[in-house]
């Protein structure tokens, strides 16, 4: 329900102090809002930093002989610290998103609605980013431990295919895995250990990778829906485009029944001034009934038409010119929707670049 905000305009009139204090308020709420979005970068740029970390201690595990227990702790306590981060900032960015659109429904749409649309659309689109790349460490690892479980198995002596190896790993019994095989020597005990060891850590990265898919795919689809604003920043450029093309025509127009307009007027006032020394010179030679009625006739339906000409070229201008300013206007409010959109698609390929630059470095790494 709409508030009655009379009392307060009427004070506001009233005390000068009442209007700062208006303004401060409103700095304020920004104020609160840059902050909240400080708070969600650090919490982002923390997730980035414990992946980086996360993917340090996956090639250390998998290059040493045995598996340290200290290692392997270290690993869990940041997978648990990035769920728990990855948690709150989905939380304070599905905030974000609702008051926003609060916002829009109320169409408040100024200056202070986009630079919040911006700031969640750029926080998710790098929360999406962070979490991608995590979710594919998490898939790399869990690959790279099959393979060396399946490696371990042929030096014991059985050969098991991609497939196998699945089912193997799905029915979450690791005696599956040592089956058959003699564990006589220290060489082979080992071995199985390892095994068991990477079928441990499959199991533990697969229950990771279901507990954030849902947090991924929501915030995925989020991010997806930026396509509708990127469709509406190429139809306000294209219109602006064509508003502008139109504005050039009209201003040409405008111009050229101007200076028509300044001939016609012109060649009217020559012949109104010829006109005025004739009939002078007529009363003073007291030739005036030289001519005829029919030629004051004629003469003044000349001047008549070319009054009728001017009339309608200036009508005409001030209509081109008005036309002209009004789609100027346009152009200008469409040219700067479209600067900042296309500020924000090229930020949105920006990541996007980051994005590919670290699958691809990723894949060559591995």
């Amino acid at each position: 329900m709409t508030k009655d905000r009379l009392a307060a305009l009427k004070a506001a009139q009233a005390d000068d102090d009442d209007v700062a204090v208006g303004v401060d308020e409103r700095g304020g709420y920004m104020e609160e809002f840059f902050q909240e979005v400080e708070q969600i970068r650090e919490n982002i740029e923390k997730m980035q930093t414990n992946v980086e970390e996360v993917k340090k201690i996956h090639s250390a595990i998998l290059s040493a002989p045995q598996t340290d227990d200290k290692v392997k702790q270290q690993l869990e306590d940041l997978m648990a610290d990035i769920k728990r981060t990855a948690n709150r900032v989905r939380g304070k960015l599905k905030v974000m998103e609702q008051n926003i659109e609060q916002l829009e429904q109320t169409s408040m749409m100024s200056a202070d609605f986009r630079i919040r649309k911006t700031q969640q659309s750029m926080l998710s689109q790098k929360f999406v980013e962070v979490m991608t790349d995590y979710n594919k460490t998490q898939t790399d690892y869990r690959e790279r431990c099959k393979a060396r479980i399946q490696r371990q198995l042929e030096i014991t002596g059985r050969s098991t295919t991609n497939e196998e190896l699945e089912e193997m790993l799905e029915s979450g019994n690791p005696a599956i895995f040592t089956q058959g095989i003699m564990t006589d020597t220290q060489q082979a005990k080992q071995t199985l250990a390892d095994i068991e060891a990477r079928h441990a850590d499959i199991i533990k990265l697969e229950n990771s990778i279901r507990e954030l898919h849902d947090m991924f795919m929501d915030m995925a689809m989020l991010v997806e829906s930026q396509g509708e604003m990127i469709d509406r920043i190429e139809y306000h450029v294209e219109h602006a485009r064509e508003y502008i093309e139109t504005a050039k025509q009209d201003t040409k127009k405008a111009r050229e029944f101007q200076r028509k307009s300044r001939r016609v007027s012109s060649a009217f006032w020559v012949a109104f001034a010829v006109s005025i020394e004739t009939n002078t010179d007529n009363n003073m030679s007291n030739n005036f009934g030289h001519c005829s009625p029919e030629c004051h006739r004629r003469c003044f339906r000349i001047l008549g038409e070319m009054i009728d000409r001017i009339e309608f070229h200036v009508s005409s201008a001030l209509e081109y010119v008005e036309e002209a300013v009004k789609d100027t206007k346009k152009a200008m409010e469409y040219q700067r929707k479209a600067r900042r959109k296309q500020i924000m698609i090229l930020i949105c390929l920006i990541i996007l670049g980051f994005v590919i630059i670290s699958i691809v470095g990723g894949m060559v790494g591995f």
